[in-house]
């Protein structure tokens, strides 16, 4: 009988962030396990249950983002509850301290005997999460002191997890990248058309950044740092988020809408293109659980540069795997930019170090392996 594991998730497919590509990853890739997710709504047009891969789907909420994610925080552990009994269940697996953290601490408060793994996954700073759990603080502290294993995805986050009060082992179990996707081989012509389609002339070199638009990625300096690069030296943006308008009208007054491509969400079959065609992957971020576009950039073989802080150091060492830039100076990523650009043998050997180390340590079969031993292991 296969073992049975219950998933706390705020969010999940069809919203997907990194959390969430990692559930569908390590899921997919451990068919000898039975998993069940307890999720917030969040859109009227979405199913109660559903099957989504390997994982059966369960939702709750009227469909608004908002109340629906309070529901699951107050009153998912019910919901779990109704299930348990139908399905019991073999361990809980919490992503995230966050609404869904406090529907399974809830859970596990009723349920002690039922082990209760807590991932944290989480991007923004510390500081920031705990001022928005602020009305709940002892509640939010509980996620961590509940629980009977944590899974970090850097040893930033473990660190942080102990500063909560955690009590539990901890183990650092890094997200992953599907490097055969991100690998893959694309024809000349579809790079042309590609080109071609983005106004990439010749003498152009563009930067790329993949993901949310948001203030924790530091891409008011990305933008800002075109004015001390050459004009052939332009921009590309892929991903959608709350300062797009914002981060639209800098470009603009800094006269340099036309070196500045925003080009909205892009899902993850259609990212290598636009990595491949890109000489250089930049997010010079405030804060960073671990960051899965940096890796996803490395195993398109695209050279990175990054800023030193949350989980980047765990996987980035500069002049090694990547360049490291100063946190809110453009200055310092124009520097960086023009680093890799001048220097063609520091740049390839960077490529070369980078892609080792994502296929031998952050590929998804990896990384599902030791997600199986963790949720195999007697807790």
């Amino acid at each position: 009988m296969k073992r049975k594991i219950l998933i706390f998730s705020t969010a999940y497919h069809p919203f997907v962030g990194g959390a969430e590509v990692a559930v569908k990853e390590i899921t997919e890739r451990n068919p000898d396990l039975e998993f069940h997710l307890l999720t917030a709504k969040m859109d009227k047009r979405l199913p109660q249950q559903e099957k989504i891969g390997n994982v059966e789907v369960f939702r709750m909420g009227i469909g608004n983002p908002m109340i629906d994610k309070l529901l699951l925080a107050f009153y998912g552990y019910r919901i779990a509850i109704k299930l348990k009994k139908q399905h019991k269940y073999d361990l809980i697996w919490s992503i995230m301290a966050s609404y869904a953290g406090l529907a399974a601490s809830k859970f596990k408060r009723g349920y002690p005997q039922i082990p209760f793994i807590l991932t944290l996954q989480e991007g923004d700073s510390p500081k920031h999460i705990q001022k928005r759990a602020r009305f709940v603080k002892g509640q939010f502290k509980n996620i961590f002191k509940r629980a009977d294993k944590i899974q970090c995805i850097s040893s930033y986050l473990a660190g942080w997890a102990k500063r909560m009060g955690a009590i539990c082992p901890i183990d650092i179990i890094p997200n992953g990248v599907d490097v055969k996707n991100f690998n893959q081989l694309f024809s000349d012509k579809h790079q042309k058309e590609l080109k071609h389609q983005l106004g990439k002339q010749e003498k152009d070199n563009f930067l790329i950044h993949t993901g949310r638009l948001t203030y924790k990625n530091g891409l008011e300096d990305l933008i800002k740092s075109l004015i001390y690069l050459p004009s052939h030296i332009k921009l590309l943006l892929l991903g959608e988020g709350e300062d797009r308008e914002k981060l639209v009208k800098i470009s603009k007054e800094r006269g340099l809408e036309n070196r500045v491509n925003f080009l909205g969400f892009v899902n993850q079959e259609e990212l290598p293109k636009y990595l491949k065609i890109s000489d250089i992957f930049v997010r010079p971020s405030l804060s960073e659980g671990l960051g899965n576009s940096f890796l996803e950039a490395m195993a398109t073989k695209t050279p990175v540069i990054a800023t030193p802080v949350g989980g980047i150091p765990d996987f980035l060492k500069d002049k090694e795997t990547g360049l490291f830039c100063r946190t809110k100076d453009p200055e310092s990523i124009a520097e960086q930019v023009k680093l890799f650009l001048e220097d063609k043998l520091l740049r390839e050997r960077i490529i070369i170090n980078a892609y080792k180390m994502v296929r031998q340590k952050y590929d998804w079969d990896v990384i599902a392996k030791a997600m199986n031993k963790l949720f195999s292991h007697k807790i």
